[in-house]
């Protein structure tokens, strides 16, 4: 397997694309033995230094999860928001999370680094966990309990308060996620077989720490949230962030730093603006030899054929006068005027993903019903363990561990049974491509959601009936949502974890920094999506519920109609998966002039083998 470009390999404090020429990188025109010579030696400490980053990574994992696993319940219980402001909030919470690893991202590669990116987001989620676990321990910064059938709202102090711990929580998770997986691979030195051997396993151990801790976080910890006490079951999280910042910290004189490198998307910026200043020069023609191209200083970066998509950018690398765009060293004299041909190629690669990525924004709209009407759906229907009153009932919030359970033990068997029955019908080394797994996905979230409306009229019919003297639980046991929850796994296995590969390979090699960012801000735009969808059906569909206070959306959902919701996602998400599959068939993989070739020549990393070997 071979190890993330974004490894610093060179012995120097830069990326491996700091020593690339003109062709991928800033138009310098650097060697690389004098940029060895100006850096100095690296020492690499490898698994010595994994203890704290491993142990960061666990404790922050199992933090965070804990935190906003449950907040759902603790919006609606504790502060006695509605369902649907509690939703809108939580989407909006979920988004700029996600969004702010876009930020974290240009933050490391521009100016802090990775070591400095990973430590302020520590510190930083460290005090929003301990901010929010004040709301709950703290009466004045909540509402009073509710009496005589009335509950008061969070006053705007309260408000501000939790929104103080939530800026806190995002700008943490802005610097976490994009860096801690390539800060832990920095620690090993890519030039020894050990130390490639060491990246690997990092991987495996990060991706198995991460289903430990969503499976701890949404049983042990939400069950002391729900039914201990919600300060005790926020003071847990926090008490484990700190544990998580001490290991940080405490491994700070054995660790790899590398130094920021600057803009990634600095060369699709140059092909842009060169090609608009070339904009009435003559067009070239396919694969004209004419077009400039330059020699490469390093043999780590693959050579783009030419293809012909996008062929407006191709003036970009038409040579209008040598003498005054093209030096002695063989480099363009002003790169925003004159690009290569490997930097136009780049630059291609770059929009052919985004139409892919504008359909899995569309596609995550699904999953963010797990954390909202999915934790309502379990609260208002029978969650006992067995028979009677007095078995244990399970937490709302434990039912998220149903999609990362089905994840875990769907990836090992389709690695081992499905993966080679397919490679010997396809003659490919995955079996299938990237976009062929996230098509089955993207189908599997469609499947899913016709299954949560039959699951959800169900629930509400026999509602109608139940013997609650609420009468807002239902007769219907809340384990009938698993198999919507395991279709959704299912889902995530196929197309999250070929998304996170599809970006790794078909980014430029400068730009995997960058890469990871890309699926974060996808399940970003998607939770704002979702948050705006439940606004206009709540506004359009009012009055339209089965009760009083009506609506598709109603606070009790057995007043409600969430299965038409449900089914109106299920009919997004099949037109999505249409165009989808147009976007599919139009995509030219990097490296290939190709449609359907998957084979290319430049280095690929199969994630799911990482997490399979992990989930083992």
């Amino acid at each position: 397997m071979t190890l993330p470009p974004s490894v610093s390999g060179s012995g120097g404090g830069g990326d491996l694309e700091a020593h690339l020429d003109g062709d991928v990188g800033n138009g310098n025109a650097r060697s690389d033995s004098a940029a060895a010579a100006a850096a100095p030696e690296l020492r690499y400490r490898g698994w010595k230094a994994m203890p704290f980053v491993i142990g960061n990574e666990t404790f922050e994992k199992l933090g965070s999860i804990g935190t906003a696993a449950n907040l759902m319940v603790y919006l609606t219980t504790v502060f006695h928001m509605s369902s649907l402001d509690a939703a809108v909030a939580l989407n909006v919470f979920a988004g700029t999370t996600n969004l702010a690893t876009v930020v974290g991202a240009f933050a490391s590669d521009l100016y802090l680094g990775r070591y400095a990116t990973v430590a302020a987001g520590c510190v930083s989620t460290f005090i929003g966990m301990v901010i929010l676990t004040m709301t709950a321990g703290v009466p004045a910064l909540h509402p009073p309990p509710c009496g005589e059938g009335r509950c008061l709202g969070a006053t705007r102090g309260q408000l501000a308060v939790l929104g103080l711990a939530f800026a806190f929580i995002v700008a943490g998770a802005g610097g976490i996620r994009p860096c801690s997986l390539p800060f832990g691979a920095d620690q090993f030195d890519p030039r020894t077989e050990s130390g490639r051997r060491g990246i690997n396993s990092f991987f495996n151990w990060y991706y198995f720490t991460l289903t430990i801790a969503v499976c701890a976080s949404s049983t042990a910890i939400v069950y002391v949230q729900s039914s201990v006490s919600w300060w005790v079951g926020l003071a847990i999280p926090a008490a484990l962030m700190l544990a998580s910042c001490a290991l940080f910290f405490a491994g700070a004189g054995l660790y790899v730093r590398v130094r920021p490198e600057g803009s990634p998307f600095a060369g699709v910026a140059r092909v842009a603006v060169a090609a608009f200043r070339k904009r009435s020069a003559a067009a070239p023609s396919d694969a004209d030899e004419s077009l400039f191209r330059t020699r490469h200083a390093s043999g780590v970066v693959s050579r783009l054929p030419y293809t012909d998509q996008f062929r407006f950018l191709d003036k970009a690398a038409v040579v209008v006068d040598a003498k005054s765009e093209v030096g002695g060293d063989g480099h363009p004299k002003n790169p925003w005027r004159l690009c290569s041909l490997q930097q136009v190629e780049e630059a291609k690669c770059i929009l052919r993903v985004v139409p892919v990525w504008l359909t899995c924004i569309v596609y995550y709209v699904a999953f963010a019903q797990t954390n909202t009407y999915v934790i309502l759906q379990a609260a208002q229907s029978d969650r006992h363990l067995g028979g009677g009153a007095g078995s244990f009932e399970v937490p709302p919030g434990s039912f998220t561990v149903f999609p990362m359970l089905a994840l875990a033990v769907w990836i090992p068997l389709y690695d081992r049974l499905v993966v080679p029955w397919a490679r010997r019908l396809t003659g490919r080394e995955g079996g299938i491509t990237p976009l062929q797994r996230m098509g089955v996905g993207m189908a599997l979230s469609v499947l899913a959601m016709l299954v949560a409306a039959m699951a959800e009229k169900r629930r509400r019919d026999l509602a109608a009936g139940s013997p609650s003297n609420t009468g807002r639980v239902s007769r219907q046991s809340a384990f009938w949502l698993v198999p919507q929850l395991a279709a959704l796994g299912l889902s995530e296995a196929f197309n999250q974890v070929s998304q996170t590969e599809f970006y790794y390979r078909e980014f430029p090699e400068s730009m995997r920094s960058v890469a990871g960012s890309v699926l974060f801000s996808g399940l970003a735009l998607s939770s704002y999506l979702s948050g705006v969808l439940v606004a206009a059906v709540e506004r359009a569909t009012r009055g339209a519920g089965a009760g009083d206070d009506g609506g598709w959306l109603a606070e009790d959902l057995n007043k409600g109609r969430l299965d038409w919701f449900y089914l109106l996602i299920a009919a997004i998400g099949a037109a999505n998966f249409l165009a989808f599959v147009a976007c599919a068939k139009w995509y030219r993989y990097k490296g290939s002039d190709d449609d359907d070739d998957d084979d290319h020549e430049h280095e690929q990393v199969n994630v799911a083998d990482r997490i399979s070997a992990a989930a083992a």
